[in-house]
């Protein structure tokens, strides 16, 4: 028999070729093109960075996923992953409880080599910046950026080398059930596919193909910015690296130049949405706030016209852990979803988690959340990080 992975994003391509390794025969269904273009897997670039404040578990998961990244830069023709380090900065001097003062802390407690900055060092370093505004944080050299679409792509192929069969046109609408068991999925035009275990990685899809999740994952749009600077000198990776902006309380990260252009994201409560709904623009107020970020920021990029935004869609949970988890009424059913912003960095490390969910091994944050389960109808509360 052969298991069904839906969705071939970051979560199903590399569930798919995890599952391949162990000797499964596998079918990657998505709708496509792949990479699928509102899918949030998809752009020019996803951070990969150690800092996860005070949790020391999510770093030791990181450096493992670090470590992924290379090997795998190493083993492709052409470079996707960008070491250029990250500049985290606050507006204020770092204290007990912020994010960067707790990444600071564990980083330096594992021994990374991370650089602590002050104002003058921002000046003298990374001139784009405020040193006005931004008079404190640290430059660490292991993390950078990643080519996220391509990424996507290389690792399509890589599976279907690997024997996944790959069926790129096919929009599961349902699952089949028979007797609290899943048997396969229902495609768009009628066709029944059948397979041993069926895994769900249809991201911000999730909680609209399996509706007994909807109040536990939800689609949240994020607003993403490509600006076009004249200068790009000024925001080259060595003086412009990937970056956070105070950002537990800005929700500000972007990027280096790339393809000419700076990309500016935020990070923060979103709005709720259909994956396909006709409101994934940019809206007038989102764009107002983030012209008004970069001109404090970014004095040179104040006045760079934009060459594109676009609305990247999170699939949240409520206390921002995936959920990477066989389904406890549906024997058959494994759901690997809500990545919460920060999947693509994991993307070494999750294929593995979900072939080991199929397996029956959990990670314990990553579990089947106790009021999901069917006889329950609490929702859960959320919080935004």
């Amino acid at each position: 028999m052969t298991t069904l992975v839906v969705g071939a994003g970051i979560f199903g391509v590399t569930a798919a070729l995890a599952l391949r390794r162990r000797g499964r025969a596998v079918t990657l269904l998505d709708p496509g093109p792949l990479p699928h273009p509102l899918a949030a897997s998809t752009d020019i670039s996803k951070v990969v960075r150690l800092e996860y404040g005070a949790d020391e578990t999510y770093m030791q998961w990181t450096e493992r996923a670090l470590d992924g990244w290379r090997r795998w830069n190493a083993a492709w023709d052409a470079p996707l992953f960008y070491e250029t380090g990250v500049l985290f900065l606050s507006r204020g001097v770092l204290s007990p409880g912020g994010f960067e003062h707790d990444s600071l802390e564990v980083l330096t407690r594992r021994g990374h080599a991370v650089e602590r900055l002050d104002a003058s060092a921002v000046r003298a370093r990374f001139p784009a910046w405020n040193a006005e505004l931004f008079v404190d944080g640290y430059y660490n050299p292991a993390g950078g950026w990643v080519d996220s679409g391509a990424v996507v792509a290389r690792l399509v192929a890589e599976a279907v080398d690997a024997g996944v069969a790959l069926a790129p046109r096919s929009a599961v609408t349902q699952l089949i059930e028979s007797d609290g068991r899943v048997t396969g999925v229902v495609l768009a035009d009628g066709t029944r596919l059948n397979g041993d275990a069926v895994l769900v990685t249809s991201g911000a899809w999730t909680p609209h193909l399996l509706p007994w999740l909807a109040p536990h994952l939800r689609g949240v749009g994020q607003p993403v910015f490509h600006l076009a600077p004249a200068d790009l000198g000024a925001f080259d990776a060595r003086v412009f690296p990937v970056f956070g902006a105070d950002i537990a309380q800005t929700g500000y990260y972007g990027f280096p130049a790339t393809g000419g252009v700076v990309k500016i994201a935020h990070h923060g409560p979103g709005r709720e949405m259909h994956p396909e709904s006709g409101e994934r623009q940019v809206t007038d107020a989102e764009l107002d706030a983030m012209r008004a970020f970069v001109a404090r920021a970014f004095p040179p990029l104040a006045a760079a016209p934009i060459a594109k935004t676009r609305v990247c869609l999170y699939c949240d949970t409520a206390d921002q852990h995936f959920w990477i988890a066989p389904d406890p009424d549906r024997d058959g059913l494994v759901v690997a979803a809500g990545g919460s912003g920060h999947a693509f960095k994991m993307a070494p490390l999750v294929g593995e988690w979900c072939a080991d969910a199929l397996e029956g091994r959990i990670e314990p944050r990553f579990g089947w959340r106790p009021d999901a389960r069917a006889d329950s109808g609490e929702e859960a509360t959320r919080c935004k990080l």
